[in-house]
């Protein structure tokens, strides 16, 4: 039997909603739509999901405010930003608050289901892995996306721990920005933005800015990577 997806759509305007929505289930996802804050937030605290997108600019509660809510009570729940805001700092405030990727309108649907379909391949490649990754005092565990460092939690969105996992399973090895992107983003070109050194710097703030001793090192003209 084939696994079905669940995705949340919380989008203000009528026409746009019911268009995604539309799209999606012809897809084949199963989608549940909201058209303001309020909504979205009840069917979060009802439902499952394999996938949420949020527009920014919704009525009761932001997009960005639900993604804070929602991320602070499921770590790995991909969550996508649609907006009409472009800017380098709009990006960089949404993926601080935990939004796995953001999308522009206006926007092509292929667009959308490409990044759609990359992460729930990984969550799926996330879900298979079993048994833990351990480098020196840090601790990956796959089972229940846990990473431990000493006896601290550290919180990560889907994104940083996909980031982290890449550059921990080739520790002692520069990963380049190249295979960051391919393996990270499933893109095999620079978007032309800051976003890898973001998410860097995002990283180091979690996994090295308490501890003395520094994991994530960076070669420069090459790329990064986590010491042996």
């Amino acid at each position: 039997m084939e696994k079905v997806y669940k995705i949340l759509l919380a989008e203000d305007e009528p026409k746009l909603n019911q268009v995604i929505k539309e799209e999606l289930e012809r897809k084949g996802f199963q989608t549940d739509t909201a058209l303001n804050g309020k909504e979205a937030e009840a069917f979060f605290n009802k439902n499952s999901y394999s996938l949420i997108i949020l527009d920014v600019n919704l009525p009761y509660k932001n997009g960005l405010s639900l993604c804070k809510i929602f991320r602070e009570k499921d770590k790995a729940v991909p969550i996508i930003i649609l907006t009409a805001l472009g800017e380098i700092h709009d990006k960089v405030r949404a993926f601080s608050i935990g939004a796995d990727d953001y999308i522009v309108k206006p926007f092509y649907f292929d667009e959308l289901f490409a990044r759609i379909y990359v992460f729930i391949k990984r969550t799926e490649t996330l879900t298979s892995d079993i048994g833990l990754l351990v480098v020196e005092d840090l601790t990956i565990n796959f089972q229940n996306k846990v990473v431990k460092r000493g006896e601290m939690d550290i919180v990560l969105t889907a994104k940083e721990f996909s980031l982290l996992t890449l550059l921990c399973k080739n520790r002692g090895k520069v990963v380049s920005k190249k295979e960051i992107m391919e393996n990270v983003w499933d893109m095999n070109f620079d978007t032309g933005t800051n976003t890898i050194e973001v998410y860097i710097s995002f990283l180091r703030n979690k996994i090295d800015k308490p501890f003395a001793n520094k994991l994530i090192l960076t070669k420069s003209g090459f790329g990064y990577f986590i010491k042996e």
